[in-house]
């Protein structure tokens, strides 16, 4: 038993254990000073830990992991390009920003969540290529909507042609507006304390939200659909209302980090967003089926101490900082396959414990008798 709960615990945590020893072997290969670093884990956790804290809800109502999140990251764009073009800047920028937002990722949110009422058992699949089909569909609005459909007064953003956006737009009207509008010095450290507050409230909200009917029916779901359903659970719009909260969330995420770069790569933004943050969680130590607050953090930290330490490990091993590049696109993708794997991995033997507890149940008693 000892033998067996050491492999659990080793499966369990095995991704985060990974990226913890590359991080003890990356960091002093690097040459990065600890000030360096912390600054920009700050930086980088204030930036991104809103987006990975979208994911947690759909988990949670057994859904998986969300990558339809990436429509609410549309919806953050095509807000932040209205905002841009409008010339609205500072704090008023991005709560405009945000309102614009809502209603359109709430109609994408809404959307996915029938889909994928249509698709049970196949949710992360089918919110993977939904995803790709809604990017057709933005990409088509970005690129001939916009200065055809949608007047653009700022021709600045249009392209030579004069419609569609063009592939990179300065965003020095809300470029960092919420990172500045409470910055604290700690030593050499700049702490974006508004940014945090921010990401604080998510999580309060989160753990409220656990705890009211919505959410402990949405855990009841997650767990056994069949038995929710016969609780009296409308498990279906259980589900839709998981993802539309993901989604809609998601938008603000995509403008808070969007307002942290301050500058926007229309036509790809978006799918960094949603692979990032699905990694950053798995890399925590969560799992399809369970994450927490916990893990988004932890799962930051790592994720991007390793994108900050790779390029210079791979230029000091290698002599080539394209190394630690590579390595980047390797981890995103490569964490998530290694996750799903481990994920069925830890099934298989959660079933054959099972059926080993159901023998063991079922032996006949001792000849001796009691």
């Amino acid at each position: 038993m000892k033998n067996k709960s050491f492999k659990d615990i080793l499966i369990s945590n095995a991704v985060p254990i990974i990226f913890l020893v590359l991080s003890a072997a990356a960091i002093p290969l690097s040459g990065f000073t600890t000030s360096y670093l912390i600054q920009e884990m700050v930086t980088r956790m204030g930036r991104n830990c809103f987006l990975v804290l979208s994911l947690l809800i759909p988990i949670a109502a057994g859904m998986g992991l969300n990558f339809g999140m990436v429509l609410g990251a549309m919806g953050g764009q095509i807000a932040i390009i209205l905002v841009t073009d409008w010339n609205i800047v500072g704090m008023q920028g991005l709560l405009l920003a945000a309102m614009i937002s809502t209603p359109i990722s709430l109609a994408l949110g809404w959307l996915t969540g029938e889909i994928l009422n249509r698709a049970k058992g196949r949710e992360m699949v089918t919110s993977f290529m939904l995803g790709f089909f809604m990017n057709g569909v933005y990409q088509f609005i970005v690129l001939y909507g916009f200065g055809m459909v949608i007047p653009v007064e700022n021709h600045a953003m249009l392209l030579s042609r004069g419609f569609g956006i063009r592939n990179a737009i300065n965003l020095q009207g809300v470029r960092q507006v919420l990172d500045k509008f409470l910055m604290v010095d700690i030593g050499p450290i700049h702490v974006p304390m508004a940014a945090f507050i921010v990401i604080a409230l998510f999580c309060l909200f989160i753990l409220w939200f656990n705890r009211t009917k919505l959410g402990q029916d949405m855990r009841a779901v997650g767990q056994d659909m069949a038995v929710a359903k016969s609780a009296g659970i409308a498990v279906d719009r259980t589900r839709i209302i998981a993802i539309i909260i993901s989604t809609v969330l998601a938008g603000y995420g995509q403008i808070i980090f969007l307002q942290n770069i301050g500058t926007m790569n229309t036509y790809n933004a978006h799918e960094q967003a949603g692979i990032f943050a699905i990694a950053s969680l798995l890399i925590g130590g969560a799992t399809v089926s369970r994450a927490t607050i916990t893990n988004v953090f932890v799962g930051v930290m790592l994720f991007h101490l390793m994108f900050v330490v790779s390029p210079m490990a791979g230029k000091t091993l290698m002599g080539q900082a394209q190394l630690g590049e590579y390595f980047r696109v390797f981890v995103s993708y490569g964490i998530i396959a290694l996750a799903l794997v481990l994920h069925a991995l830890r099934r298989r033997m959660d079933k054959e414990r099972e059926r080993q507890s159901l023998r063991g149940g079922d032996a006949p008693a001792p000849a001796n008798g009691h």
